[in-house]
């Protein structure tokens, strides 16, 4: 049985960390006023907007120590992580989740932050929220929809969210927990202490700026140790800005997963607005959903 986290209400607490990528002060602003409209407090962690004078947003200590303090303090009640890029799976070994454990809070983000849903997903059976990040709050972004699902999954509103339907779908339904999040930290985290189990559960992928051949790659990692065997469903999101070799590789990234899938007897979608771009849904990793695929629309509701 997967724990929920409590939902948030008015008043409650919620921490910005970045445990991964550097990012500045002034980036989250929009993200801590907006989080203040919601009746939330907000308090941003020592790694936001750093001294850090390289790719991370401090040493692996120094975000340990971050991500700790957030985790162990009881006032916190979610923590959202400011943004991703590369670092969490240099710390996730060294984390402390006893307390956690006893007393689970929401953990928000995606992308690297990948490395954390999976891990507290497979060691712990905590559910938590592949979802924008802060960067998404600015440029009028905290309007948005996708914005708003992080608000109301915070609130412990039941999500529906719908998609367009693509030639590549396979129609049916599925029901199971929901797992995944970006293609190349599930690929990276295959037998590791943090691996997932996909058996039974629907399957969400991303991804960005990576290469044809190695999404290919990727995939048949995922194919041969047998992730995309009898899953309740596969849900393909963005993979946005694919680069190409000099001389093409052939196939596109949905071209390349389809071949991959085509011969499943589950339901899959392409397209689905979970991505780096804007378009990207607050999903509850670890919780039950149903999924959809019909010649009309796709559907994904918990």
């Amino acid at each position: 049985m997967v724990k929920i986290p409590p939902y948030l209400e008015k008043g409650d607490t919620i921490g910005i960390v970045c445990p991964a990528g550097y990012m500045p002060a002034e980036n989250i602003q929009t993200c801590v006023n907006t989080l203040q409209d919601w009746g939330y407090f907000v308090r941003v962690g020592k790694t936001v907007g750093g001294d850090s004078q390289n790719y991370f947003s401090g040493t692996d200590k120094e975000r340990l120590e971050d991500l700790q303090n957030m985790l162990d303090d009881p006032s916190v009640k979610a923590i959202l992580c400011g943004r991703g890029g590369y670092g969490a799976g240099r710390i996730v070994d060294d984390i402390d989740f006893s307390r956690f454990r006893k007393a689970p809070k929401w953990i928000a983000g995606y992308s690297d932050i990948t490395v954390f849903h999976s891990h507290i997903y497979s060691n712990f059976k905590v559910a938590s929220l592949h979802s924008p990040m802060a960067s998404a709050f600015n440029d009028d972004g905290y309007s948005n929809e996708w914005v708003q699902s992080l608000r109301l999954a915070l609130e412990g509103k039941k999500s529906r969210y719908e998609s367009v339907p693509h030639t590549f779908n396979r129609k049916g339904e599925g029901v199971g927990e929901l797992v995944g999040g970006n293609l190349s930290l599930v690929a990276h985290l295959t037998g590791t202490g943090s691996d997932i189990k996909t058996k039974g559960r629907i399957l969400f992928l991303e991804d960005i700026g990576e290469y044809l051949y190695n999404i290919d790659r990727m995939m048949y990692q995922l194919k041969r140790s047998g992730k995309l065997d009898r899953l309740a469903g596969l849900i393909i999101g963005g993979f946005t800005d694919s680069k190409d070799t000099e001389r093409p590789y052939g196939l596109t990234a949905y071209q390349i997963i389809h071949e991959m899938v085509k011969d499943a007897d589950y339901p899959v979608c392409f397209g689905f607005p979970v991505s780096h771009e804007k378009e990207n849904y607050a999903l509850k990793v670890g919780v039950g959903h149903k999924l959809k695929v019909s010649g009309k629309k796709v559907t994904l509701e918990e």
